[in-house]
């Protein structure tokens, strides 16, 4: 609790927010929540409404980020309790201006191309998982284009973009925005990872992760994934820009966009995983759209005018 969450007019997820904003119900539930953690029976109670209204409302405010979830055990099974996520929503009025134009490429985490991977590692549908937990032949399953979660002690992970945008128009910036985290068994908060991006083979920018997050729930998870895990990262974006290269918009080198060859082949090869000589060979978390903190992929985005 006492997040702040920031929203521009080109954000993907202002529409799942509004949409959960537009129920009366929905905002009855978030003042409940501002007073206490409620379970989904406790809420169908106070507000007299059925059960399964109940949990398909809570649904709806844990996929805008508004609330999340966790499981706790009860007299018989489970119960999920609820509780308000962010304390603090700012919806920006910006958007690119009408001289530039903004393209989006989602990528699901299981379609790399090429990897290697160290145990600890594993790949986790929504579901369930795909084959042997530590067992690095699970990353040849085809199943793997479902993944929602992947992690890996040491490597790295590898995808290819296609760069038919390089056609319309001259490129101001392309920007690989991903929600990542270090990799420990179970999660362990003083466990710090240096994370890299590659670019055509060439080395972006470094962050160090400070930690392999839990102790709460991710906004996202399904039911049946263990508190114990993993449960969340940190939406990091790396950008190329004409006059250089930066890290959540702060300048790290003055490498430029040209200098990456993006149109030198018919795709963009983009690796993110740990150097092998890294001062903090924390391993990685990589998460998809149903795991987490953000409901994303990873994201291309690429402005040009």
């Amino acid at each position: 609790m006492g997040k702040r969450k920031e929203f521009d007019l080109d954000d993907e997820r202002l529409s799942c927010l509004g949409r959960a904003l537009s129920s009366p119900v929905r905002i009855q539930m978030l003042r409940l929540l501002t007073r206490q953690e409620l379970n989904v029976n406790e809420i169908s109670e106070l507000l007299s409404i059925p059960q399964s209204s109940a949990a398909a409302n809570v649904k709806l405010l844990e996929e805008a980020g508004l609330v999340s979830c966790q499981l706790q055990t009860a007299t018989r099974g489970q119960m999920k309790v609820c509780r308000i996520d962010p304390q603090e929503i700012t919806v920006l009025m910006k958007t690119v201006s009408d001289a530039e134009k903004t393209e989006y490429i989602s990528m699901p985490i299981g379609h790399f191309v090429d990897y290697q991977v160290v145990p600890t590692c594993g790949i986790v549908t929504e579901k369930g998982r795909i084959g042997e937990e530590d067992e690095p032949r699970c990353f040849f399953d085809p199943e793997r284009v479902k993944a929602q979660l992947i992690w890996l002690g040491a490597g790295y992970l590898e995808y290819r973009f296609p760069n038919q945008f390089l056609e319309k128009g001259d490129v101001r910036e392309v920007e690989l925005s991903a929600e990542v985290c270090s990799e420990d068994h179970d999660y362990n908060m003083d466990y710090p990872s240096d994370i890299t991006l590659w670019i055509n083979g060439i080395e972006a920018a470094t962050w160090t992760c400070p930690s392999d997050f839990g102790g709460r729930r991710g906004t996202f998870n399904p039911d049946w994934w263990p508190d114990k895990n993993t449960q969340y990262g940190v939406l990091k974006k790396w950008q190329i820009r004409k006059n250089g290269t930066f890290l959540d918009g702060k300048m790290i080198c003055g490498r430029s966009l040209e200098e990456y060859g993006l149109a030198r082949d018919p795709y963009i090869t983009i690796r993110i995983g740990v150097r092998e000589d890294a001062k903090h060979p924390g391993g990685l978390n990589l998460f998809g759209e149903g795991f987490g903190d953000y409901k994303q992929n990873i994201v291309l985005k690429v402005t040009y005018e």
